[in-house]
């Protein structure tokens, strides 16, 4: 790791490719026809979105800038999922023209559905239907308050559900094949999966439709011990679509966290050491917790002290903190530990979901990029973004 170049991020292709197949085999146990996005707004690099589509993931995009994202990557319209209220008419148009599954999110893309342009022959294009989850109503354990409502989603408590299916149906060539129902609970707890597929087979009863697929969206644990695993939530699909006689649906996920936590490290090295008193030593850092802690919420992190030497003195305090000039960016405290010295790094490990996508333009720009492979060979998949970058726009 001392041969690498500071700060950077370490994407491990074999830890990624055991996520996707884990997943993948625990739907497999229990339904015919699965599916897994890649969610590409928890960690947008190329390199892992081409890796991606090698392990037959699709992509799963919240917005037009995604979707052209995906599509130089070189997913086909047919293998993304188009999610979220930032889609774009000519991107929506392609998207449901070009056989991707599309969810409605907004009222302006029922409208869109009417400039299609006529299918060929006695074809239809299909297309999805975010439904609104409050999980207040339906899973009151795992709420977040007394009223854990969503701005996503159409209700069918407000009628606007069926105003939606009635649209639908209205346009000629056009049909509603999938429900949408992502949601996060904080708990993340498979008891939350059960409970929002429920609902959602209560709501295809209602209706009586004809769907091809359910998208139960993200939101999982990865693989970390003492967590649910891929097979407890695959499980929990299964329990109320079994006892609603929908087993056949196509299951479709979109793990973000569950498949790029792990995959994901992060090395920084000391450049600079100050003693302020007897006993408290500052340590800086080229990463910062922007890095690894976009939101700042994590007192400590998964991670391992590289030292340059063995055998160094114990010190009292040692506050390890980051390059920006936030007096707050601070990354963890280590006591009565070995002295950290310039030259010495730090290797965060679980750190790809939402890092690399919130990390912002504040002081330095975004770091590199090694991949690992199975060989273990390192090599450079992104460089460090420079200034020109920035002023290359400004022309």
């Amino acid at each position: 790791m001392f041969r690498l170049q500071t700060p950077a991020f370490i994407f491990d292709e074999v830890e990624f490719g055991r996520g996707v197949a884990e997943f993948r085999g625990a739907l497999e146990q229990r339904f015919v026809r699965v599916g897994i996005g890649y969610s590409v707004k928890t960690n947008s690099l190329p390199y892992a979105l081409r890796q991606a589509r090698k392990e037959g993931c699709m992509a799963e995009v919240v917005s037009h800038d995604e979707y052209e994202l995906a599509r130089l990557c070189g997913f086909t319209p047919a293998e993304i999922v188009y999610n979220g209220p930032m889609k774009s008419k000519e991107t929506f148009i392609e998207a449901v023209s070009g056989g991707a599954i599309v969810n409605i999110e907004t009222k302006r893309e029922l409208e869109w559905l009417q400039e299609l342009p006529a299918p060929q022959g006695a074809g239809c294009y299909n297309i999805g239907l975010r439904l609104n989850i409050n999980i207040s109503r339906i899973s009151a354990e795992d709420a977040d308050g007394e009223d854990d409502n969503s701005r996503f989603g159409f209700s069918d408590e407000s009628e606007e559900f069926a105003e939606a299916i009635r649209q639908i149906e209205s346009i000629e060539g056009v049909r509603l094949a999938g429900l949408h129902i992502h949601r996060t609970a904080h708990s993340r707890s498979p008891r939350f999966y059960e409970h929002s597929v429920a609902y959602a087979a209560s709501v295809i009863r209602k209706y009586d439709l004809r769907l091809d697929y359910l998208d139960v969206g993200g939101g999982y644990f990865g693989i970390f011990p003492g967590k649910p695993t891929f097979a407890h939530y695959a499980q929990a699909f299964h329990t109320p679509l079994h006892a609603a006689g929908l087993t056949d649906l196509r299951i479709i996920v979109e793990p973000g966290n569950a498949l790029t936590a792990s995959a994901f490290k992060f090395i920084t090295e000391v450049i600079d050491v100050k003693r302020i008193d007897s006993r408290t030593r500052f340590l800086t850092t080229d990463g910062s917790r922007n890095d690894v802690d976009p939101f700042f919420h994590k007192s400590d992190y998964l991670k391992e002290i590289l030292y340059q030497t063995p055998d160094r003195p114990a010190e009292n305090l040692q506050i390890v903190g980051g390059c920006s000039c936030l007096e707050y960016d601070r990354l963890f405290t280590l006591t009565d530990a070995p002295r950290l010295e310039r030259g010495d790094r730090i290797l965060y490990n679980n750190v790809g979901a939402y890092t690399m996508t919130l990390s912002p333009q504040f002081i330095r720009l975004w770091p590199r990029v090694y991949a690992l492979s199975a060989d273990g060979t390192l090599k450079e998949v992104r460089r460090p973004a420079r200034a020109h970058d920035i002023i290359s726009f400004d022309k």
